[in-house]
């Protein structure tokens, strides 16, 4: 295993441009950078807890757009805008993922994590204080919409360029912990930006009251500008991961037919697993609504049903918590194809007692069921398919490969949310077919992923970065693309690097080499 020789003599480096050449063949070279821990895990940090905000401004909307149905009555909910709000900012997350990834391979990881940033600051700033022309309701709507779509760019932007750059950066870590520290900074950031998106509405109308719903609203959007500022200045202080400066194709034309037979088949069952997930995850928020339609009663108050969705979000956090450990434990592959599995088994036995459970005696009961549901999606694919899809790729085109994945399992939750109400209608007018048809389909797919996952998949381990981009130069060399183009610093050419590396015995690469074959 890479980076166990703990008595091995201090490496010997030698620079050329961007890269580190280690003289050591017993450690992993981006482990042995001489960094103190601090230095090693704030990029991590810096280029994944961004996502937080993609938590926090996607869950905050159901509450807005809750409190706005409250507020207009049908001017709102029966205008395009109750829909176009959460819609548009799907179409701005799909887009922002696809540019960002684009830029985050030939521009730059740290600089494309800066922009997504700063669009975030600026639009979630703007959603707060949307205003409609001399005061129009219509006109507030429009705004707003406008402002979703944009901050939604921003979110997009985080998943290519902060996920790919934290799965690099947490390469220098200590090996054996490299995956649970992404996922914390990652998937556990989205989960507690989804529990804090619920609590700070529910927070606000309790503090506002009923009375005062205008400012409870503009206070929940205009505070999604709190957690990238507060990323602002790490992020401004960022660099390049060490992985990207030495494996990038961002001056050089990338041999995207190359790329595409030797990552075709696999990028395809990661977005389809993707897929697959985010298809699922909307039948499966059917269960909530019973929840909240049998504990509460009609005339309960905004906060109580506020309050309610906090709870129900709190379960997805100790799932997301414990699968960051099993995934170093097991690896991402089985931690993956353990929780979808598990899940779906449970999604079955679910179903099949739906009409017992969603009783309101049995409220309580269901309730748990459905935390332990909703743990075991986080435990498994919701912690491990960015993992999944930011270490089965190559540095050079990984925020595309990522960018790719990702988008098309936001595509996923937009077809599902398409089909699944026909799914529903099938069962007629009988209330607990309707229900289980969709969760049979979704407990169904749950374990085709675990299928795929185990036997579709490559092993991914503790150095799988390393390794990866080993194994892609050998393969564009055998296909007669020269690999000293990768890596290349602005302005300097091919043969100068080709000089420098030929001048360097460099056994390290030459040992991974042998590993990764």
């Amino acid at each position: 295993m890479l980076g166990r020789n703990k008595t091995a003599p201090a490496a010997e480096t030698e620079s050329n441009g961007s890269d580190n050449y280690i003289q050591n063949v017993d450690v992993d070279p981006l482990a042995v950078i001489p960094k103190t821990r601090w230095e090693r895990i704030w990029p991590a940090l810096a280029c994944g807890s961004g996502l937080f905000s993609d938590g926090y401004i996607n869950n905050v909307i159901g509450q807005v757009s809750t409190i706005l149905k409250k507020l207009y009555g049908d001017a709102y909910s029966k205008s395009a805008a109750q829909k176009n709000v959460s819609s548009l900012t799907f179409a701005g997350t799909v887009l922002g993922m696809l540019i960002f990834g684009y830029t985050s391979d030939k521009w730059s990881r740290s600089n494309s994590l800066l922009v997504s940033t700063i669009i975030l600051i600026i639009f979630a700033a703007l959603g707060a204080g949307a205003y409609g022309y001399h005061g129009s309701t219509q006109g507030l709507f429009a705004a707003l919409t406008a402002y979703r779509f944009l901050v939604g760019i921003g979110i997009g932007g985080e998943y290519p360029a902060g996920s790919v750059a934290c799965s690099e950066a947490t390469g220098e870590l200590k090996t054996g912990t490299r995956n649970r520290w992404f996922i914390l900074f990652t998937n556990v950031m989205i989960d507690w930006g989804f529990v804090v998106g619920a609590f700070v509405p529910y927070l606000l109308v309790v503090i506002c009251t009923e009375d005062h719903l205008r400012a409870a609203w503009r206070i929940s959007l205009g505070l999604g500008v709190v957690p990238p500022l507060l990323l602002l200045w790490l992020r401004i202080k960022l660099k390049e991961p060490e992985e990207f400066k030495r494996e990038s194709m961002k001056y050089v034309k990338i041999p995207y037919m190359l790329v595409f037979r030797y990552y075709g088949w696999r990028l395809f069952i990661v977005s389809l697993i993707w897929f697959i997930y985010d298809f699922s995850t909307y039948s499966f928020g059917i269960y909530g609504s019973a929840i909240l339609t049998n504990v509460l009663p009609e005339s309960a108050p905004l906060s109580q049903a506020f309050g309610w969705n906090v709870v129900l979000n709190l379960f997805y956090i100790p799932g997301a918590m414990l699968g960051s450990l099993f995934s170093d434990y097991a690896g991402p592959r089985y931690a993956l194809a353990t929780g979808v599995g598990i899940q779906g088994i449970v999604g079955f036995i679910m179903a099949g007692l739906y009409g017992t459970l969603s009783k309101a005696s049995n409220v309580a009961g269901f309730t748990v069921v459905y935390g332990i549901f909703l743990s075991l999606g986080e435990f498994g694919p919701g912690d491990n398919i960015g993992l999944v899809a930011s270490k089965t790729c190559a540095t050079g085109v990984r925020g595309q490969y990522y960018a790719i994945a990702a988008a098309i399992g936001k595509i996923g939750a937009f077809v599902g949310t398409y089909i699944f109400p026909y799914i529903q209608a099938a069962g007629g007018d009988n209330e607990v077919s309707s229900a289980q048809y969709p969760f049979y389909v979704s407990s169904a797919l749950c374990i085709f992923s675990a299928v795929l996952a185990i036997f579709c998949l490559p092993h991914i381990g503790q150095d799988t970065i390393t390794t990866e981009d080993i194994k892609f130069r050998r393969y564009l060399e055998s296909h007669g693309w020269d690999t000293n183009q990768m890596g290349l610093l602005k302005g300097e050419s091919v043969e100068a690097r080709a000089a420098g590396r030929d001048a360097v015995t460099n056994p390290v690469e030459e040992k991974l080499g042998e590993k990764a074959m």
